[in-house]
C-alpha cells in the first residue's frame, strides 16, 4: 500500500504558490527522510500530510493518503501519528502537571489535559501500560512534565502517538533541544519503532538519518527535485545543490555526517 500518493500537487498561500508540482510516493515499509533547507517547504509538506492544508484544484492533481482522497482529519490521525515540535511546546507550556502515564493517555482524545468527561477503560490503561514497556519509559509514568528534560518529554508524546497504533509515524525536526546523548537514546527508540511501523523523518540535520532509512526526498524552494535511494541521493553533488553550500558527505557504519567545504 501506498501510504502517500501526490501527482501534479500544488499549494498556495494568499495565490502565491508555495508547493509546486509535487510528485511523491511513499510504500508503506519504506521509511523515507524528506531533507532540505529551512524554508525549503517541509513543514507545508507535513501539513499536506496531514490533511492540515488542502492543494490547489486541478483535473491533473492527485493527493491520496494510504489510497483514500478524502478523510475525517481526526480519523487520518489514528493512522498516522505525528509529532512536531509545536506540539512538544503545547504540552510543556499548557499541562505541565500532566504525568507521563497521563500525557500518553490523552493520545485517545487527543487533548492536551485529562478532562473528567473523558471516559477511560481498563483496555486503555492497559494500552498505555503496553507503549510505555514497549519504549521503555516506565520510569517516566509518574513524573510530571515540569520535571521532565526535553528528551523524556518527547518520548512520552511519543508514546501518546503509538496508543493507536498508527501505521506510519512522522516525525518533524525529532531531535531539536536535545544532547548528544539523549539525541543518539532518542534515535535508538525510533529505531525499535521502525519495526512495526513505518517512518517518515523531516529535517534538515543528516545525523538524524538512521540506518532503516532506505528513500530519501530532496526538496528545495517547494520543489521536490529528487527521490530514490539514500545511497544514490545522499553525495557532495545533492546536498551541495540542496543547502546552497559546498559540502563534503560521509558515511560511518551506516549513519551519515556532513562537513563544509573551504
Amino acid at each position: 500500500m501506498e501510504i502517500i500518493h501526490f501527482e501534479h500537487v500544488n499549494v498556495a498561500y494568499d495565490e502565491q504558490d508555495v508547493l509546486h508540482d509535487i510528485n511523491l510516493s511513499i510504500k508503506e515499509g519504506q521509511h523515507t527522510v524528506i531533507l532540505g533547507a529551512n524554508g525549503s517547504g517541509k513543514s507545508t509538506l507535513l501539513k499536506l500530510f496531514s490533511n492540515d492544508i488542502y492543494p490547489r484544484f486541478s483535473e491533473a492533481s492527485i493527493k491520496e493518503v494510504f489510497g483514500k482522497k478524502v478523510w475525517d482529519i481526526w480519523e487520518l490521525k489514528k493512522h498516522l501519528g505525528i509529532i512536531t515540535n509545536d506540539l512538544h511546546y503545547q504540552f510543556s507550556d499548557r499541562a505541565p502537571n500532566l504525568s507521563g502515564f497521563e500525557v500518553t493517555l490523552s493520545g485517545f482524545y487527543s487533548s492536551f489535559h485529562i478532562y473528567e468527561h473523558q471516559e477511560f477503560s481498563p483496555l486503555h490503561v492497559t494500552k498505555v501500560e503496553e507503549v510505555l514497556d514497549f519504549l521503555e519509559i516506565r520510569h517516566l509514568r509518574d513524573k510530571h512534565i515540569s520535571e521532565m528534560s526535553t528528551g523524556e518529554l518527547r518520548k512520552c508524546i511519543i508514546a501518546r502517538s503509538l496508543v493507536h497504533e498508527p501505521k506510519a509515524m512522522i516525525l518533524d525536526e525529532p531531535t531539536v533541544g536535545l544532547d548528544i546523548k539523549a539525541q543518539l537514546n532518542f534515535i535508538e527508540m525510533i529505531r525499535k519503532i521502525a519495526t512495526q511501523r513505518t517512518i517518515i523523518l523531516v529535517t534538515h540535520h543528516l545525523e538524524e538519518i538512521f540506518e532503516e532509512i532506505s528513500q530519501v526526498v530532496l526538496i528545495k524552494q517547494g520543489c521536490i527535485v529528487a527521490q530514490g535511494e539514500k545511497e544514490a541521493l545522499l553525495n557532495d553533488a545533492q546536498l551541495s545543490a540542496i543547502f546552497d553550500l559546498p559540502l563534503h558527505v560521509k558515511c560511518e557504519k551506516g549513519r551519515y555526517f556532513v562537513q563544509s567545504v573551504g
